[in-house]
């Protein structure tokens, strides 16, 4: 029996590298060329109208990747035969960039009809959304195909949540073959973004590795009680700016979430943040590389899943 299920693993671990295989930078290049042109100007667009949407793209690519791998099952609704993603407690009141996406794939279907799926729009646009916002560049590689369903159990418990302490935030990455330097890394996405009281209150009202002025400033706008969707910066340096501040604020305990500060509070990661705090250049290259690694969780590829015409639905 052990032998059947080591074979077992063996041969999914080869279909998964398989489909890793099967994406390419170039996979548009003769089927639409136009698409990569075509999904950065209307992230450009949607950024400079709100520069929080740069942070909220980035985030849904995050939060598709991580729940059953990067196929775009985030974005469809609910229907009569499964419960979507949309709602889970991670996402709930929370995901946003709905119909910015739906905007992107209603111009690239202008371009070049079902060709392009809502997977690679999120991946393109997150990378687009990082850039537009000062931050490094990087390769995107294509050709990832779309989910015909969608699991809310499967969101619930495969997504970090901002109260996890470090070996839970470890673990959820490692469940996704992502190391502790890819999980420091993709967390400086929070040098951009914001985040609701309800995430930060237990933080700024009972912690005590926090710096108490930067606490007593949050609590004028996240009460002990009420005021749940209050807004607060990520980075309460530069938040609308992609860059290696938020790890100079995690060396002075200004971690907005109870999980960011985690990753330096006397623990195997306080070394990796000092360094990013002081070396852009190495959080950059470190950023880039997670962002691939994690791009390439899961793929449906070939004939595998479909190409919607709608995000939000199946075909």
């Amino acid at each position: 029996m052990a032998s059947l299920s080591l074979a077992f693993a063996l041969v999914s671990s080869l279909f998964a590298v398989a489909a890793v295989a099967q994406l390419s930078s170039t996979f548009y290049d003769t089927s639409c060329p136009n698409a990569l042109s075509t999904i950065k100007s209307a992230v450009d667009s949607a950024v400079a109208k709100e520069n929080r949407m740069g942070a909220s793209l980035l985030r849904l690519h995050f939060h598709d990747c991580f729940v059953n791998g990067c196929d775009g099952s985030l974005l469809l609704d609910d229907t009569a035969n499964f419960t979507g993603e949309k709602n889970a407690l991670p996402n709930q009141n929370s995901v946003r960039g709905f119909e910015v996406v739906d905007d992107i794939k209603s111009q690239v279907e202008a371009v070049c009809s079902q060709t392009v799926s809502c997977a690679d729009i999120l991946a393109v646009a997150a990378r687009d959304s990082v850039v537009a916002l000062g931050g490094p560049t990087w390769t995107v590689k294509l050709g990832r195909r779309d989910a015909t369903t969608a699991s809310q159990s499967a969101a619930n418990s495969n997504l970090p949540g901002p109260q996890f302490d470090l070996s839970a935030l470890i673990s959820a990455f490692s469940n996704k073959g992502l190391s502790t330097t890819d999980l420091v890394a993709l967390s400086g996405a929070h040098t951009i973004g914001k985040a609701r009281c309800v995430t930060f209150r237990t933080r700024i009202y009972n912690e005590t590795n926090i710096d108490a002025s930067y606490a007593a400033s949050l609590q004028g706008n996240c009460p002990s009680a009420g005021g749940d969707g209050n807004l607060a910066d990520l980075d309460v340096q530069t938040p609308t700016t992609f860059d290696n501040d938020y790890f100079a604020n995690l060396v002075n305990q200004k971690g907005l979430l109870h999980s960011d500060q985690q990753l330096f509070n006397n623990g195997s990661t306080d070394s990796l943040v000092s360094t990013y705090s002081s070396d852009a250049s190495q959080f950059s290259s470190d950023f880039t590389a997670a962002m691939v690694k994690m791009g390439d969780l899961e793929p449906l590829t070939g004939s595998q899943g479909e190409i919607r015409i709608n995000c939000r639905k199946i075909n």
